[in-house]
């Protein structure tokens, strides 16, 4: 590795962690301390990073990704919400996976009624929603504990994932945009997060409106590898949120918004053919025509057209008329 990648690596490594000792960025660029220590002392030299004792940390102008305790008290209603809708994609006896994260421990906790489910993951949160339920089989990945998230990640994380086919993945991140699609802070977790993307047929994105047009530093999942999204209703004056809906759409991103003002309260279909309860209120965005093929048919999320021809009731009223006639 020339010096210049090696210590665009180490700089990477420090903004995803906050502080690294020397040692792991020695081991991850496979190199002597002696070495990183003098590549450590150069970007000191620039700015980017500051030495301490032992390790390298950020400077003061960078911030690190904010940790669980204070994850869990950010848009905890809009989590719900969409937790509450993405859960009814989930249909009995299916294998899915779920990624780490505030909104997928949410989703995990509604979970715990599908019968007959297995969940495979890397999250010990998502892992402890559904301890306690009889009918549902938890996998849990390998690897290493990154306490911040409380998930598993590295390398014995990812190889547990090899040859794994399950028919969805249901990521969060950091941050959506149309042009990069879903980010997150860590290289770690979005290692992880890209194996779990390999392993599925479908990946569903589950993002409250903060996340939307803000870009991270590492790509978790390319915009057209998303087949749907599962977001909160933005407020009227997010326009940056708005936009970058409207950008997901146009590239063909099945998006379903809970809790919107004034939506229609029928919509997504339902495993086994219910509807959402209305207390759950979607807007569709307008959306083209489905990218993909998806396995399994029905069950997903669906736009106003494809429910306008596609629902029950509609096909029943086509039906009778023919009967009539």
């Amino acid at each position: 590795m020339f010096a210049a990648e090696r210590r665009q690596l180490i700089l990477e490594m420090v903004r995803a962690n906050g502080a690294v000792s020397l040692r792991e960025l020695a081991r991850v660029v496979q190199t002597s301390e002696v070495t990183v220590r003098r590549d450590v002392r150069a970007l000191e030299a620039e700015g980017l990073l500051d030495r301490r004792h032992g390790g390298a940390v950020l400077p003061g102008g960078f911030t690190r990704e904010s940790g669980f305790p204070q994850k869990s008290h950010l848009a905890t209603a809009e989590k719900t919400a969409i937790a509450d809708l993405a859960a009814n994609l989930v249909e009995e006896g299916e294998a899915i996976v779920v990624g780490a994260g505030t909104t997928t421990q949410e989703l995990a906790r509604r979970l715990a009624r599908v019968p007959g489910l297995t969940v495979v993951t890397n999250s010990l949160l998502v892992a402890q929603a559904l301890a306690h339920a009889n009918r549902v089989e938890v996998v849990m990945t390998g690897g290493t504990l990154r306490g911040s998230n409380y998930a598993l990640v590295g390398s014995g994380a990812e190889q547990s994932l090899h040859g794994l086919r399950v028919s969805r993945a249901f990521l969060s991140g950091s941050g959506l945009t149309a042009e990069r699609g879903l980010s997150t802070s860590n290289m770690l977790s979005a290692s992880v997060d890209r194996a779990l993307v390999q392993a599925a047929a479908e990946v569903v994105v589950l993002a409250d409106h903060t996340k939307l047009g803000t870009d991270t530093m590492f790509q978790t999942v390319p915009t057209d590898l998303i087949t749907r999204l599962v977001t909160d209703e933005p407020p009227a004056h997010d326009d940056r949120a708005a936009t970058e809906l409207q950008a997901l759409a146009d590239q063909g991103v099945q998006i379903a918004v809970a809790g919107g003002q004034g939506g229609s309260s029928a919509g997504v279909g339902a495993p086994g053919g219910d509807s959402v309860p209305a207390r759950q209120q979607r807007r569709d965005v307008p959306l083209p025509g489905p990218r993909r093929q998806v396995p399994g048919g029905g069950g997903g999320l669906r736009s106003a057209s494809m429910l306008g021809e596609q629902s029950p009731g509609a096909e029943r009223a086509r039906v009778a008329d023919l009967r009539r006639r």
